[in-house]
């Protein structure tokens, strides 16, 4: 086990851990793959990251790293994370400080949603309208989110209204104030999108709902008090209940 003695930050290292072994039993993850990361300074350039090569359902607390997002020497770190999460989690975290939590999965829904030619998210229903207004897709894939390509990315989110960046041909990432925050934004817009994936499979015509209604509810969810802590406050219970180690 990693010496805990040294290490900072530990209430947001345990809330990352939760989130990442929910992800996985949610079947949202893509094994070692995909990142997710928590500034944990003042303007956002220093974060805590999972490391490369390790499973969803595997992170810890203990194990996630700090890196500093201006530093070029991080990738000839001995414990360097995945090449793409410094591409996208770097550039996020130097161009957006909004950005406080960050995270990138290819979940099924979400993905599949990315892969139409039209990736837009409708507000058909309560979850949907959470993100009207609030998501941009991106129409223009170039590859794996190396540096170029993860700066690119990172552009669309300049504005702060932004949440949830459809990643076209990709994924999707979602970002946040806090672990809790962007934790619940990632599950229900998964949610999301396999309610609207599921609506077109039936071939009958979506009742979408107006404008003002749609906006009305992403306001009421984005003030709903205490919804998305209540929600990572009992993933750790469930796995505090089973002897989960995450938070070690």
């Amino acid at each position: 086990m990693k010496d805990q003695s040294n290490l900072t930050h530990w209430t947001e290292r345990a809330d990352m851990a939760a989130a990442f072994r929910w992800t996985a039993r949610l079947n949202m993850h893509e094994a070692v793959a995909n990142h997710f990361s928590l500034a944990v300074n003042e303007d956002g350039s220093r974060f805590l990251i999972n490391p490369a090569g390790r499973h969803f359902a595997r992170i810890t607390a203990s194990s996630l790293i700090e890196i500093d997002a201006h530093d070029p020497a991080t990738m000839d770190r001995p414990d360097a994370p995945d090449p793409t999460a410094w591409g996208l989690h770097g550039s996020l975290h130097r161009a957006c400080p909004q950005a406080r939590c960050a995270m990138h999965v290819h979940s099924i829904h979400a993905t599949v949603l990315a892969s139409l030619q039209d990736s837009r998210l409708p507000a058909i229903d309560q979850n949907t309208a959470m993100f009207h207004n609030r998501v941009v897709v991106d129409d223009h894939y170039g590859g794996m989110a190396f540096a170029d390509e993860a700066a690119r990315c990172v552009r669309l989110l300049a504005d702060p209204k932004i949440t949830t960046l459809i990643m076209g041909n990709h994924g999707v990432l979602v970002i946040g104030r806090t672990v809790a925050e962007t934790f619940n934004r990632l599950y229900y817009f998964e949610r999301a999108a396999e309610t609207y994936i599921r609506a077109l499979q039936t071939g009958r015509p979506l009742r979408h709902l107006p404008e003002d209604i749609a906006e009305k509810t992403a306001r009421e969810w984005e003030a709903y008090p205490g919804f998305a802590q209540d929600h990572l406050r009992e993933i750790k219970a469930l796995l505090d209940a089973e002897g989960a180690d995450y938070a070690t």
